[in-house]
């Protein structure tokens, strides 16, 4: 069944983890206004929940993401200016929004990739924290068959996932490359024939772990990927001084003493921004 405006984004949350679902089976997951205005309204509803650990993002039908639907804008011209202009003083329009929001959650993010990762797509499963692909994937940086550059933060995420002459030769020629090569080129963690199943198994073992020392990691290799060495140990300092001694903490100290049946549960994350 076509999917509908209602719809184009689907949210459950099972225990700690919060399954985001792109819902345009029939588009292949394309990219319209609706599905940008609910990806983004579906982050802003996790990020708020703090009880939520791990986030799995995922394409329902044959394929994860075949980027930007074409399609809708030539039917709406106006989408043009919606997605790629900014407000004056924003710092990303909303095309880079759709991407970036998954980077920037305080929480780990896993892209499970299958069928078609074309474009806008790829840029928002290179800007996840883990991407567990079928070997068969089908991926392109292909904006560069539209006469245009990858700029849903795909400059941002390739520079630290990849080598820039693999980087330019897949933007340069648009051409599409499998799930082992992806993984070949450091652009996905691992391959897996069941993606979803590795992603539940990595989604348990970063739940088990203190949630705010997970959201400080997250938030300390952002800070710091590539920073110089005084830097980097400045922010490893302060990011260690926000975890010290906070409940979090204790219980996972606690904890460390203890057998399995005798853990304590840990209470909701703290925010690190």
């Amino acid at each position: 069944m076509p999917s509908t405006e209602n719809n184009r984004v689907l949210l459950e949350i099972k225990d700690t983890v919060a399954y985001v679902t792109m819902n345009r089976a029939d588009k292949h997951n394309g990219l319209d206004w609706p599905m940008v205005q609910q990806m983004i309204s579906t982050a802003k509803s996790v990020r708020r929940n703090r009880d939520i650990r791990v986030v799995i993002l995922s394409g329902k039908g044959p394929s994860f993401c075949a980027g930007l639907d074409f399609s809708a804008v030539a039917k709406q011209p106006m989408l043009v200016p919606k997605l790629f202009l900014k407000w004056p003083f924003g710092k990303m329009n909303a095309a880079q929004r759709i991407a970036h929001i998954w980077r920037d959650l305080p929480i780990p993010v896993i892209a499970v990739i299958h069928g078609n990762c074309f474009g806008g797509g790829t840029q928002i499963a290179l800007a996840s924290d883990f991407r567990i692909a079928r070997p068969d994937a089908n991926l392109s940086i292909l904006e560069m068959k539209w006469g245009l550059i990858p700029d849903m933060t795909g400059m941002v995420t390739l520079s630290r996932l990849t080598r820039l002459d693999i980087a330019q030769e897949l933007t340069m020629t648009g051409r599409f490359f499998s799930g082992i090569e992806a993984e070949g080129y450091g652009l996905m963690t691992r391959l897996a024939d069941d993606p979803m199943a590795d992603a539940e198994i990595l989604a348990g073992q970063i739940a088990q772990q203190s949630p705010d020392a997970v959201a400080a990691a997250k938030y300390l290799f952002r800070k710091t990927w590539k920073k110089d060495t005084w830097a980097t140990l400045l922010w490893e300092r302060w990011v260690q001084a926000r975890l010290l001694g906070r409940k979090n903490q204790r219980i996972a100290m606690a904890n460390g003493m203890k057998k399995d049946a005798d853990k304590k549960p840990f209470v909701r994350r703290r925010s690190f921004r």
